[in-house]
């Protein structure tokens, strides 16, 4: 957590506006790299502002150590939930919002994000980055998962970091349409959720 701590602080000076919605903060920032196609179509060129997406890792943590791992699991997915209907409503009505493209993550585990929560995912470039993400995430999970080191071990090929994106219009229709059919939460839950 001193790590997350300094993490943040660092954070605050690459980013033009960080908001925060429950379990998730979400950080405006500039694309760096190479252009992203969307499923849509959507294009996000070098300089196109995005949200960058983050859990919060203390709560999570908290969670854990007070619920243990699979109610902490299931509760994070719920509040995971409704942070993304807020989000979606940012990006409708604040001035914040207002041009930014895209929400982006990066995540270890992400096959409950894109089946539960509708988000795309692209692999990362191999580079500098892309090793740097992996060895840290893989750090944060032997130390925040009762079995990290030993998943680690277990499933060291299936821990590569993946890029999560919801362009504007994925990110609307998804959450808004649920919020308008009241779709039971239990239908729409990850398996697993953690954003770095």
């Amino acid at each position: 957590m001193v790590w997350e701590r300094g993490f943040d602080w660092i954070s605050r000076f690459r980013g033009s506006h960080t908001s925060h919605f429950g379990i998730c903060k979400v950080m405006i920032k500039k694309h760096r790299g190479e252009s992203i196609v969307c499923a849509d179509s959507t294009i996000i060129d070098k300089g196109d502002l995005v949200g960058e997406l983050h859990l919060n890792n203390e709560t999570i943590l908290t969670l854990i150590n007070s619920e243990g791992s699979d109610r902490a699991a299931l509760m994070t997915a719920r509040l995971t939930r409704k942070s993304m209907q807020q989000i979606s409503e940012a990006f409708a009505s604040q001035p914040e919002f207002k041009e930014v493209k895209a929400l982006v993550g990066i995540t270890l585990l992400h096959r409950g994000l894109t089946h539960g929560l509708g988000f795309e995912q692209q692999p990362m470039k191999s580079d500098l980055f892309q090793r740097i993400t992996t060895a840290y995430l893989r750090l944060l999970l032997s130390v925040m998962h009762p079995e990290g080191k030993k998943r680690i071990g277990r499933k060291t090929e299936q821990l590569i970091p993946m890029m999560l994106i919801h362009s504007r219009s994925s990110l609307r229709n998804r959450f808004m349409k649920v919020k308008r059919l009241s779709v039971p939460e239990e239908l729409c839950l990850p398996n697993q959720a953690s954003i770095n």
